[in-house]
């Protein structure tokens, strides 16, 4: 991290405020007259210059006024930002959506991406949990046919997994309730990694060759468990569509259409997103952070989801650099706030 005086601190955090608020260069009497620096303009201009060199603000076109890079962006939101907190209302209006007492998890996050995006007036992308690391909450299977069982898995994050299972031989109901109660006693409060894990060690434990039941539970349980990779929800697409009018005028199709095709690109932004599961607390991705050609001029504000010990999921917005950056890092950080707690409650 870059060491600045405190006169360096004060003109940086001036100039990126007065940028991010107006979307124009910032001059030296700007900043004497707005943000009470006790400095003549010469000064500032001075100061300017060697922010300047250190690449923190930089001269757009023949503008005598600065603007923050990427990089002045960064330390800004790292060491001069002060998070504004969310207003009651805020607060009020976004918790009132996730009163849910059924399991639709699904809906709950797709509901959190359209109140997020209206709230900040950017792009949401909100992660499903990754159901490796989802704890099996219950796991039954409901006779259909002679040879085949609905498998169905509750977790604890109230996502249920259902999955036809075809037998080699019929099964009844009575044995398909002791198959149920030892999977339950066995793998009950395990998160489906270490589910996985163990059926497979109890399948190649000496003890189980000699139990046919458990051998058949620990094969249909193994069938049984989910694989699909987790989704992502995508609201406000129009809204990026905005600001790029606002900020650039009309863009060229392959501009848009690479945009576009970024935001349905589900791999894409998973792993923009993953990077967040395993941080702690908030993170920002400024502009070639994001590791996305095509948001290289895009910030990303993002949170995980979930027990702190145990993140499930992500969610982020994506907008411009030119953002309101405490008020999206605050509602960023509410809204996970809420969906942890509508997870932990399931």
């Amino acid at each position: 991290m870059l060491e600045l005086n405190n006169r360096a601190r004060k003109i940086l955090s001036a100039i990126t405020q007065e940028y991010l608020t107006t979307g124009e260069a910032v001059g030296s009497r700007t900043v004497t007259r707005r943000y009470g620096v006790d400095l003549s303009p010469a000064s500032v201009r001075n100061v300017m210059s060697d922010l300047e060199e250190l690449g923190l603000i930089r001269q757009p076109h023949a503008s005598a006024g600065r603007v923050p890079t990427d990089l002045g962006l960064r330390f800004f939101v790292d060491s001069l930002l002060k998070i504004r907190q969310l207003s009651p209302r805020d607060r009020e209006e976004m918790a009132s959506h996730y009163s849910f007492s059924t399991g639709e998890v699904d809906a709950v996050l797709r509901e959190a991406g359209k109140v997020l995006s209206d709230l900040s007036s950017h792009t949401v992308v909100v992660m499903t949990p990754r159901v490796d690391l989802d704890v099996l909450k219950h796991i039954e299977f409901v006779r259909v046919k002679e040879n085949a069982v609905l498998a169905v898995l509750v977790n604890t994050s109230g996502r249920v997994h259902n999955k036809l299972l075809q037998l080699d031989e019929p099964i009844g109901n009575d044995y398909l309730e002791r198959v149920t109660n030892y999977l339950n006693t066995l793998l009950d409060g395990r998160t489906l990694s270490e589910v996985r894990t163990l059926v497979a060690e109890e399948l190649a434990a000496e003890r189980t060759r000699y139990d046919a039941l458990a051998q058949r539970a620990l094969r249909m349980s193994a069938q049984a468990l989910p694989a699909q990779p987790p989704m992502v929800f995508v609201s406000g697409q129009a809204n990026l569509l905005s600001h790029l009018l606002t900020e650039e005028g009309m863009p060229t199709p392959e501009r848009l259409k690479a945009l576009f095709r970024t935001l349905e690109d589900h791999r894409l932004l998973l792993r923009l997103l993953e990077q967040t599961e395993t941080a702690h607390g908030i993170q920002v991705f400024i502009g070639a952070e994001t590791s996305v050609p095509e948001l290289s001029d895009k910030t990303v504000v993002a949170a995980s989801y979930g027990p702190n010990e145990r993140p499930l999921g992500a969610l982020g917005v994506i907008g411009p650099t030119r953002m309101n950056y405490s008020r999206v890092i605050a509602l960023v950080d509410f809204t996970a706030q809420l969906l942890s707690e509508v997870v932990r409650r399931q």
